[in-house]
């Protein structure tokens, strides 16, 4: 059951960010967040749980971690930007 909640959070934050990047809000900010913390967490589940290969766990954690953050980084910049003008 923690790994569907694992790959639906995931999987949303990821498409959330896309939407905040095409047309930022602050709802969609903050549901972004959300939904990158439910993914990092039960993410820590799952290792703790079911210890793999703890490298190739790391390394994909690592690199959806750096798209969502870096896609939230601009759409906070792009919201920023529509209300300072």
């Amino acid at each position: 059951m923690i790994i569907i909640i694992h790959i639906l959070s995931a999987t949303g934050s990821l498409i959330v960010t896309g939407l905040a990047l095409l047309s930022p809000s602050t709802a969609k900010l903050k549901l972004a967040y959300a939904l990158v913390a439910l993914g990092i967490t039960s993410g820590f589940i799952l290792v703790v749980t079911k210890p793999a290969n703890l490298a190739s766990v790391c390394i994909g954690g690592l690199g959806y971690l750096a798209a969502v953050t870096v896609g939230i980084v601009f759409a906070r910049r792009r919201l920023r930007n529509r209300y300072s003008a």
